[in-house]
């Protein structure tokens, strides 16, 4: 396996979360990072179509759109409401000039998980003559079991691999974040499934820190934890992906910080232990 350069870093607008968009677009650029995906808050008042040449102005790729999902509701209003919100989030990813978006598929601590993720799939068959019309793919991001009551009824890449593949749809994909799936003793043999059927869109990097404080909110630079990184990037490139390895982290201690010295140890992280 090959060492990594930046050539192959992108960063979340919500890793540096403290920025607007034109400073992370500024600051990433001036670094030497090359792509970005794109929170929707990070566009609020500058509209995807202003914020894509903005982005593209400064030679960063837009690698994804971030976040979708969330389909699960016991009532149908609140389905329908979830699918319309899903439309709206693939026309702004197609007037930013994002080739996917990613979904947090969703979950209601009111209902099983079976059922939930029956809607899931009902929710991703509604959206998806549109993401295929306008050219936006639909990446299923499997969630930490910890968060399967109210986040995501897709808890491991078996799930997502199975989700994905009963659309037999090039536009219905997978990404492959480690913070959720790093502990998962199927992961090698499910990334490899992943990449035989063409499902493999996306790779998120950040750490699982072994005294974690807060389960959304405190994970970990690349190397300040426990997840064996360059082990799962070779399951991940082992299927031809050969894409962004996309830094993801939502700390409150990090965005405590000069966020110009978080973005020096980020690229210094990727660069040692991604």
């Amino acid at each position: 396996m090959e060492n990594i350069t930046l050539d192959r870093c992108c960063i979340h607008t919500i890793t540096t979360k403290p920025w607007a968009l034109p400073e992370a677009v500024e600051n990433y650029a001036a670094a030497g990072i090359k792509g970005i995906s794109v929170w929707q808050n990070a566009i609020e008042g500058i509209g995807p179509h202003r914020a894509g040449e903005l982005i593209r102005r400064a030679g960063l790729e837009i690698v994804s759109y971030v976040r979708g999902g969330f389909f699960p509701h016991t009532s149908s209003a609140g389905r329908a409401q979830a699918i319309d919100h899903n439309r709206k989030l693939l026309e702004e990813a197609a007037a930013l000039g994002a080739p996917m978006i990613v979904l947090v598929c969703g979950a209601s601590p009111d209902q099983s998980l079976e059922k939930s993720r029956d809607q899931i799939r009902e929710g991703i068959a509604a959206i998806l003559p549109l993401a295929e019309k306008l050219g936006v793919k639909l990446a299923i991001e499997p969630l930490h079991p910890m968060y399967a009551a109210d986040r995501s009824a897709i808890n491991t890449m078996g799930q997502a691999n199975d989700m994905a593949e009963y659309f037999k749809s090039p536009f219905v994909g997978v990404a492959v974040d480690v913070y959720h799936l790093w502990w998962d003793a199927d992961l090698e043999k499910e990334i490899a499934r992943c990449g035989a059927n063409g499902n493999l869109l996306a790779y998120h990097v950040c750490d699982w820190k072994v005294n974690t404080i807060d389960l959304l909110n405190d994970r970990g630079l690349m190397g300040e934890g426990c997840i064996d990184l360059k082990k799962i990037r070779g399951w991940v490139e082992a299927t031809g992906f050969n894409g962004f390895c996309e830094v993801e982290i939502f700390s409150n201690i990090h965005w405590a910080k000069d966020q110009h010295l978080f973005l020096g140890e980020i690229t210094d992280a990727f660069l040692k232990t991604v």
